[in-house]
């Protein structure tokens, strides 16, 4: 396909997520066998992309177990702290001037329908500035970006993602059903990890 990149953002604190155990913190909790993050590299790596890049940050265990799982493009962005939109800026940063989009995937995010993940690639190279994927109604992940927005989201600022470029799509922000609602769980506390 075209030049496009998977992001998987995963340079958070997961601060929301408090469990007595050791090592990592909510992105390497124990899930099927593996970490948490698995699921969203799992899915990143079936994507009909050109290479898969983990944003990484506040864990540098993360940054161990991505490179240690699979063929990975490892970015570090230094002010994570700052909020989502320094990842995502960090990420789309690192991409090369011929990319023409990314599909910017979340490392809390486990269950991803990869039956999505073309369709939402299409969209883009047939003409549509960005694509998410649906279910009932409601929007979910990962986006995809066309490289005429990269823009705009690196001038996003603070703890959101790229939600307010979308939203001002309007209906030019084509709309792919999703099969399940993987698009809409993400794992903030330990009791929202699926099983």
């Amino acid at each position: 396909m075209s030049e496009f990149h998977a992001l998987v953002l995963a340079a958070g604190f997961g601060s929301r997520f408090s469990v007595e155990r050791t090592g990592g913190g909510k992105l390497l909790a124990p899930w099927r066998g593996g970490a948490l993050i698995d699921g969203a590299l799992d899915a990143a790596m079936a994507a009909p992309v050109r290479d898969v890049t983990v944003v990484v940050g506040a864990d540098p265990a993360v940054q161990a177990h991505a490179a240690a799982r699979c063929d990975v493009r490892i970015v570090h962005a230094s002010d994570h702290a700052l909020g989502l939109s320094a990842s995502l800026k960090a990420g789309i940063a690192s991409l090369p001037p011929t990319a023409q989009g990314a599909l910017v995937f979340l490392g809390d995010m486990p269950l991803i329908p990869q039956a999505v993940l073309r369709p939402l690639v299409q969209a883009v190279v047939d003409g549509a500035p960005a694509s998410v994927p649906v279910w009932q109604g409601r929007q979910g992940h990962p986006a995809c970006l066309s490289a005429a927005l990269f823009g705009q989201i690196l001038a996003l600022e603070g703890d959101r993602g790229a939600r307010s470029v979308l939203d001002a799509l309007g209906d030019r922000l084509v709309l792919i059903e999703a099969p399940d609602d993987g698009i809409l769980l993400d794992v903030d506390r330990p009791q929202d990890v699926p099983l």
